[in-house]
Order: structure tokens, then C-alpha cells, then sequence
């Protein structure tokens, strides 16, 4: 058998772009954007499911469901708008990171 060997090349650019987004990702803000983003996707769900009382589609067909939704995600966007404006709270309103003692 003959001798054969591998070689493995990496991008350049791939590398520094992989190394500023981990800066961006391990940033104390980008900690506090990670940690607000868990907090709200179970909300969103638990309301819509709740609230809104959507518990199964009504039509069949991926498009169909897509469609449902998108509108269904647009009404719980402007319901909470809509809530935001009447209580004066418009701004962007992150949780704070908790040191550790």
C-alpha cells in the first residue's frame, strides 16, 4: 500500500470571523442578550398557548400552518406592542446579569 497523507485547510477569514463572534458572544452584553433571550421564548409559547388558547392548527398543509403561524406570532407581537405603549415601557428592557457573590 502506498503511503498517503491528509492535509487540512482552514479558511483565513472563517477563523477571525469565528473569533470575533465568540467575543461578541462571551461580551458581558452578549451574556445579558443570551440570558434575556431564554427568559422570553417559554413565555411567548405558554401565552399563545394559553391566552390565545391556540392548541392545534385549524388547516392542513405546510403552507397553511406556516401561514397560521405567522399570523398567530403577528397578533402576539401587537398585543404586546399594544400593551408596551399603554404602559409607557416602549424603550428596550433588559434583565441584569446576576453577579455572583
Amino acid at each position: 500500500m502506498e503511503e498517503r497523507n491528509k492535509v487540512l485547510h482552514v479558511s483565513k477569514y472563517m477563523e477571525e470571523q469565528r473569533q470575533a463572534c465568540l467575543m461578541r458572544l462571551t461580551s458581558p452584553f452578549g451574556a445579558q442578550l443570551r440570558m434575556n433571550r431564554s427568559i422570553q421564548v417559554e413565555g411567548s409559547f405558554a401565552n399563545i398557548k394559553e391566552d390565545m388558547g391556540l392548541r392545534r392548527y385549524s388547516h392542513r398543509g405546510k403552507e397553511n400552518v406556516l401561514t397560521e403561524s405567522i399570523i398567530v406570532a403577528l397578533a402576539y407581537n401587537i398585543s404586546r406592542f399594544d400593551r408596551r405603549v399603554k404602559a409607557g415601557r416602549t424603550g428596550l428592557h433588559l434583565y441584569d446579569l446576576k453577579t455572583a457573590a
